[in-house]
């Protein structure tokens, strides 16, 4: 993490992996593009957390896919059967304003608090000495027990914990006894050190021992993501938790703390245990995951859900995703049910950007590559020629106990919408992402403006009920004030 003097504090060993943002790709080259959905929201929080203590954030930590899935947005419901809509709009590009925009939204079905299935949850708690701070195990329990004061008898909880070695601290026990559940998490002391892999295997026993066929079965994992006895390499925990997903139990990924924290390691955790990623930084933030979004925190309606855009190149010279730099899938996983994807949340939004240069514009370039000796890009077909459509967007996804996934395919025009006229979403959708640009100093940032994020996130505010957007507006305000001194540190 950087300080207002650009440095980092020498004690710091949090763990970011590093990321090489999507360049620009030719369509007459790469056609398809394909890439995982992802509901975490860990970034954002985390981000949150570094600019309001007066430091800007390592570009690592900076994802824009999780910027933009950190706010809900107005989506309509799905109809019938189907367990989320696919939206998708299409204007303007404000920081590159010969370039368009188009924003892939998708809505997960909502249900109801009482209309819940049965659930079987395991909080698998990181007691190790690590996690003595106040925002740590501290937050932990205060936030756990905001989860366990919404539960029913319809609901299970038990409680394992690891520090030296793991244990079972609360056998399975049904939401409607609820002092026997809030006096276990009170009787947690942190102390030892982090056997990490020993909580995992004995979490997953204990939810598998108690599952629900056509229930919620889930293991929450909160920690610091700081393993540092038993298996401790980072693609050991990962096969660990990627054989443990066969089981049909859901992951959701919690972290907590600062300083040590090992966001590299809690990502993957999630990405491969079926599971969605989140980092609290505070009571408020708690109070967002476990009580206002508990049933999409909780409640998987879809899983193993891919995207694939297939361009029309007679109208797209190129294209960029933004963001989702870690969730790409070749074009063949698409067709591939035994790829595993992202999961969506009962009422959760997934929303997605694209940079796209019509063609005839000149195509930006990370590079000079020499034209080719043997071959020339595959030429345009007349059916490409003759359609109005822009885009084709297929999605696939699997029923949370499913094996074999369902297809749907939207053929998407553009009319030529001016980004003045884009909906308040849209327009929310592009300030979020242009932030996260200017915070990894993004190559392709074109004109963008911490004042031009501001005046568009003013304007598309909204009713902002729970006050997120408005928080929103107060983070760009600390980065600006932040990023001179940035650019100061460079050239000294």
């Amino acid at each position: 993490m950087q300080r207002l003097s650009g440095r980092w504090p020498c004690s710091n060993t949090e763990a970011y992996d590093h990321q090489v943002e999507n360049p620009f790709l030719a369509v007459n080259q790469y056609p398809l593009s394909t890439f995982s959905i992802d509901v975490d929201t860990a970034s954002y929080a985390n981000v949150r957390r570094m600019l309001t203590s007066g430091q800007l954030p390592p570009k690592g930590a900076v994802r824009i896919e999780e910027l933009l899935n950190y706010f809900s947005y107005d989506y309509p419901q799905p109809d019938g059967d189907v367990p989320f809509s696919a939206n998708i709009e299409i204007a303007g590009c404000p920081w590159k304003p010969e370039h368009r925009l188009a924003r892939i939204g998708l809505k997960g079905k909502e249900i109801a608090n009482d209309k819940r299935p049965v659930s079987n949850l395991v909080f698998l708690i990181d007691v190790s000495g690590s996690m003595q701070s106040q925002n740590k195990l501290p937050l932990v329990v205060q936030g756990l027990k905001l989860l366990v004061n919404q539960l029913t008898e319809n609901d299970r909880v038990a409680i394992v914990v690891y520090a030296g070695a793991a244990g079972t601290v609360l056998d399975s026990t049904t939401g409607d006894r609820k002092p026997v559940i809030l006096a276990a998490l009170d009787r947690l002391q942190a102390d030892g050190s982090t056997n990490g892999a020993g909580g995992i295997r004995q979490a997953y026993a204990v939810a598998q021992q108690h599952f629900i066929k056509g229930g919620t079965n889930r293991v929450i994992l909160c920690s610091d993501g700081d393993f540092n006895v038993g298996t401790t390499s980072q693609s050991e925990l990962v096969n660990l938790i990627e054989d443990r997903a066969k089981s049909g139990v859901f992951l959701t990924v919690l972290g907590f703390g600062l300083g040590n924290y090992k966001d590299s390691t809690m990502e993957k955790l999630a990405d491969k245990g079926n599971g969605n990623y989140g980092y609290v930084d505070s009571l408020n933030e708690a109070k967002k995951i476990f009580v206002e979004q508990m049933s999409g925190t909780l409640i998987t309606i879809a899983k193993d859900v891919k995207i694939q855009i297939e361009f029309n190149p007679a109208q797209v010279g190129a294209y960029r995703l933004i963001g989702y730099e870690n969730r790409l899938l070749a074009k063949e996983d698409f067709n591939n049910d035994k790829k595993d994807a992202g999961e969506i949340g009962a009422g959760r939004t997934v929303t997605a950007l694209y940079e796209i240069v019509p063609v005839g514009q000149p195509i930006p370039t990370d590079g000079n590559v020499d034209a080719l000796k043997y071959q020339t890009p595959a030429a345009t077909t007349p059916t490409a020629a003759e359609s109005p459509e822009l885009l084709t967007l297929k999605l696939r996804y699997k029923a949370p106990d499913g094996d074999v996934s369902q297809l749907i395919s939207v053929p998407v025009t553009d009319a030529g919408k001016k980004f003045s006229q884009a909906s308040s979403d849209f327009v929310w959708a592009a300030a979020v992402a242009q932030f996260g640009l200017l915070l990894r100093d993004s190559t392709h940032k074109g004109n963008a403006t911490m004042a031009s994020v501001l005046e568009m996130a003013q304007s598309s505010r909204g009713a902002d009920k729970q006050g997120y957007r408005t928080e929103f507006l107060e983070l760009v305000n600390a980065a600006a004030r932040l990023l001179p001194t940035k650019e100061l540190a460079r050239t000294e």
